[in-house]
């Protein structure tokens, strides 16, 4: 028991108390920050590890000095006792991903300093034995904690070897490049584009006044464009797992390493090993297609290394409390200070100013965008990628357009702004199959993974804007994504107004691929299967 109440050991426990939204992200049993990690993560843990050390250094040192010196003791466990509410509800949300309300924070923090200026204001010798069992027992909770922190630093470390070697360069599916080079334009392209969160209603029922999609306009011209999908899910890492492979998916988790993806069948109630032989692109390689991959945010070129020929993937990732993997370790064991210090300053503020904050979020995004940009043009100005999967991150929020000036911008962009950037990167798309003469031949899929989820998501976000009110009418949430399949040489406007479930995706693709599906009225004959 002696040991637990040793300065060391309260200091240990309020490290990893302190520490506990960084570590958690890392050692959470679904591994889902370095299974989409694009770039390395050793910085993020060895930044994690770092603090852990200078703070149980700093807080053990602190400990030591000011058990020689009562009053000091008594002030450095007053402010401890009084002001852990505030620190437990902010780790609690952090840890949660819960954005609390500026005000319960301001209350909660005002208060606990109230509390502790009253102490120390009313202070008497006779309160001395009333405080030291209570510091006893507040030091032996932070001594079990210790314990449980020790048990936690093991486990850190044991994922951070297991992660060492995420996204080393693996190889793809053994078809040659040359091969498929030869066969250029034997077959007619299927590609396949999925812009993350892109709403139907947005873009053809209620379009914000004065937004043009002369893209959208065109392409609906010479499509069908399905008026009421039912999509697969709402989140992204759930649904494509959900669409490439045409089954349930509602909750997914990765092994330590980020390399083997399980994902969780809702309606058996049943956890499987992802089967990347069991999806579309498989199906197109037993078809005699070769495939290709430009995608955001999942890690294709890991899961589906066996069925794609080139893939080229990523995904700049900024966690809440601001690390960032292609950072040094020093700027990541320095950005929780950051962090902290700014939390602390916005409670002094009248309004919690949190979209200053996401600035380099909005980079990564932006960077994101070009890189996907950039990987597609590639691979769209090869035939030989006869399947073609491109995944791009818009119009998801946050907003990183300005339609007005027609450049990327740092928060001063809305998710209307995002779908004029959508918009011009269909037409771009459009215009270089046309330059190709692809663009008749092909079939062409555009859909969202899911619709734009404002109240589910956004409305109480920093990434929220007045246009995004005014454009949502309040914050209404419409499930619909959007739904465009252009069959080759189709030239005639086409829609098909009965329910159709996203998730038979795959089994759309599979009839094309087939050649059973060659027309409008074979879409409509599918749609209503």
């Amino acid at each position: 028991m002696r040991l637990l109440l040793h300065p060391a050991a309260s200091a240990l426990g309020l490290s990893v108390l302190f520490c506990l939204p960084l570590i958690g992200p890392l050692i959470s049993p679904a591994h889902l920050m370095v299974y989409h990690s694009s770039g390395s993560v050793g910085s993020i843990f060895a930044g994690v590890l770092l603090d852990i050390i200078v703070l149980w250094a700093t807080l053990t040192g602190l400990f030591l000095i000011v058990q020689r010196l009562p009053r000091f003791f008594l002030g450095v466990w007053l402010v401890l006792i009084a002001m852990g509410p505030w620190t437990l509800l902010k780790i609690g949300a952090k840890m949660q991903a819960w954005l609390m309300p500026h005000w319960v924070s301001r209350t909660l923090f005002f208060g606990s300093a109230f509390c502790l200026l009253s102490m120390t204001m009313c202070w008497r010798s006779s309160f001395v034995p009333l405080f030291q069992r209570i510091q006893s027992l507040a030091a032996t909770l932070l001594g079990f904690t210790a314990i449980f922190g020790a048990i936690t630093i093991s486990q850190l470390l044991w994922c951070f070897w297991q992660a060492r070697d995420l996204n080393t360069p693996i190889s793809l599916h053994h078809q040659p490049v040359e091969m498929t080079r030869s066969k250029a334009g034997s077959k007619p392209r299927i590609i396949w584009i999925l812009l993350d969160e892109l709403s139907y209603e947005q873009i053809y029922e209620h379009r914000f006044e004065g937004l043009n999609l002369p893209t959208f306009d065109n392409i609906a011209q010479q499509s069908t464009v399905f008026t009421h999908v039912v999509p697969a899910g709402i989140l992204t890492e759930n649904v494509v797992p959900s669409l490439i492979a045409g089954s349930p998916v509602d909750h997914i988790r990765s092994s330590v390493d980020g390399a083997r993806l399980s994902s969780h069948d809702p309606i058996f109630n049943h956890w499987h090993l992802f089967n990347q032989h069991g999806t579309i692109f498989q199906d197109a390689l037993h078809a005699g297609y070769s495939t290709a991959v430009a995608g955001w945010y999942n890690p294709y070129c890991r899961i589906l290394s066996e069925v794609i020929d080139r893939c080229y993937w990523t995904s700049h990732q900024l966690t809440p409390t601001g690390l960032i993997g292609e950072a040094s370790v020093t700027a990541n064991a320095i950005a929780p200070l950051q962090d902290s210090l700014e939390s602390i300053a916005r409670l002094f503020a009248s309004r919690n100013n949190k979209r200053a904050l996401d600035d380099q979020g909005t980079e990564f995004h932006i960077s994101d965008y070009r890189e996907l940009l950039e990987a597609g043009d590639e691979l769209l100005n090869d035939s030989s990628s006869e399947f073609l999967f491109l995944h791009m991150p818009i119009p998801h929020p946050g907003g990183i357009y300005n339609r007005k000036t027609g450049g990327f911008a740092l928060n001063e962009g809305s998710y209307i702004d995002n779908l004029a950037l959508a918009d011009q990167y269909l037409g771009h798309v459009y215009k270089l199959l046309k330059q190709r003469n692809e663009w008749d031949s092909s079939t062409i899929l555009i859909m969202g993974d899911h619709s734009w989820r404002t109240q589910l998501l956004w409305v109480e976000s920093a990434l929220w804007t007045a246009e995004d009110q005014v454009a949502s009418h309040g914050g209404q949430f419409d499930d619909r994504p959007a739904y465009i399949v252009k069959i080759p040489q189709q030239k005639q406007p086409f829609r098909i107004e009965t329910p159709f479930s996203a998730i038979r995706t795959r089994a759309l693709l599979q009839g094309i691929l087939n050649g059973q599906i060659h027309s409008t009225e074979g879409l409509a004959a599918f749609a209503r299967q």
